[in-house]
């Protein structure tokens, strides 16, 4: 028996009421034989017997769909009916109805809502019987409707069931997964950045200090990019980033500071930054110099160098207003709906810098904060990037 077969065997056994089915389809048409069979291409399985005249045939048995009447059923998607097999010349030679001496037969096909044909329930006896009443060919209708329904919510359920080990399998997986990122890779990744700089102190010659500086460096940006990682496991895997909210009186001392970092390494680059309005805002700190930090080496990235790029922070009375402008080459119109999308990477066939995830972890804190974020570009405006937070939480009771 094949593992589909045996699938098939069971989704028919998890149906409560196909004991009866077949009860009830013996003692109203008068024949001691029903099964319900998985029908296919190639091959007849009985799913579920009842049989009272002896014909053999268990559950598990498989025969060739050829040689039996249930392969015209599959195809013409329509019931067979046979009182007396013997008065009937289209089928008193048919081979299954000569090997089991059979003169009446029913079959009804099951169909799903897909349309596609599980399988018939059928009855049969070695005497002749009175098979097209109404009420007869009706009650089959109504028990092969009644099986194609259960066997449907059998399978949804069977699919939830599936789906629900597999989140839980997916769950221990992020848990090893970010706590390999988080310990096992930056922990010494710090490690190794701390000793750089400890070296850096004490070596005086030109080339073991650069080399030095080159492993800081280095090991400086892995641990950039394991941060990144992390931040894509918890917004992505681990159903949303945590925020660790204080209020800060002053927004702009750290942006302005972080600004001028990042153009410390990029001493030709310009970047202009303006704030309108004052008073404290409700966040993240270190969350929110990380997403002007994304946002601002984006632009740097992708502008032409020629006009600096600009930062305006607005503080307006119920919400800060963040846009970070560059001009060059504007983004494509469809690619603007794919930027926070993570691993995106821009224009295909061009070098990119970095795992793609700084938009995607720009649009995480937005959201962690209960804010949004949107990009705008035309070859005429440039490109800007627009932050929207609430200056104040939802749930005050994480403030700091």
């Amino acid at each position: 028996m094949t593992t589909s077969a045996a699938r098939d065997i069971e989704a028919v056994a998890r149906v409560s009421a196909v004991p009866n089915i077949l009860q009830v389809v013996t003692e109203a048409t008068g024949m001691r034989f029903a099964v319900i069979a998985r029908v296919t291409a190639t091959s007849w399985t009985a799913c579920a017997v009842r049989d009272e005249l002896g014909l053999g045939l268990r559950i598990g048995d498989v025969l060739d769909v050829g040689w039996t009447l249930c392969s015209r059923v599959q195809a013409e998607r329509e019931p067979i009916i046979i009182e007396q097999a013997t008065n009937e010349p289209q089928y008193c030679r048919h081979p299954a109805l000569l090997h089991f001496r059979l003169e009446s037969y029913i079959a009804m096909p099951i169909i799903l809502k897909s349309g596609e044909i599980f399988g018939t329930l059928c009855a049969m006896d070695i005497k002749p019987a009175e098979l097209r009443e109404t009420k007869i060919v009706g009650m089959m209708k109504l028990f092969t409707e009644l099986l194609a329904a259960q066997l449907e919510a059998e399978d949804v359920h069977a699919q939830s069931a599936a789906a629900l080990a597999e989140a839980r399998v997916t769950a221990e997986l992020r848990e090893q997964f970010i706590a390999v990122l988080g310990h096992d890779l930056r922990n010494p990744l710090s490690s190794i950045a701390m000793g750089a700089q400890l070296l850096s102190r004490h070596v005086l010659a030109d080339v073991p200090r650069m080399t030095v500086e080159r492993i800081g460096k280095s090991a400086r940006r892995i641990e950039l990019l394991v941060n990144a990682m992390l931040d894509l496991a918890r917004g992505r895997l681990a159903g949303g980033m945590t925020l660790e909210t204080s209020r800060v009186p002053d927004l702009e001392a750290p942006v302005r500071h972080l600004i001028d970092e990042i153009t410390s390494s990029h001493p030709n680059r310009s970047v202009r930054l303006s704030v309108e309005g004052n008073g404290q805002v409700v966040c993240d700190r270190q969350r929110i110099e990380q997403l002007v930090s994304n946002l601002v080496t984006n632009a740097i990235d992708h502008s032409d160098g020629k006009e600096p790029v600009d930062v305006v922070i607005r503080l307006l009375p119920d919400k800060l207003s963040l846009t970070v402008h560059n001009s060059g080459t504007p983004i494509r119109a469809d690619v603007l709906p794919r930027l926070f999308h993570p691993f995106y990477r821009g224009s295909e066939g061009e070098p990119q810098k970095g795992l793609g995830l700084g938009l995607f972890i720009v649009s995480e804190i937005a959201r962690a904060h209960g804010g949004s974020v949107r990009a705008d570009s035309s070859a005429r405006e440039g490109t800007t990037f627009t932050v929207t937070l609430p200056r104040e939480p939802r749930d005050v009771s994480c403030v700091a």
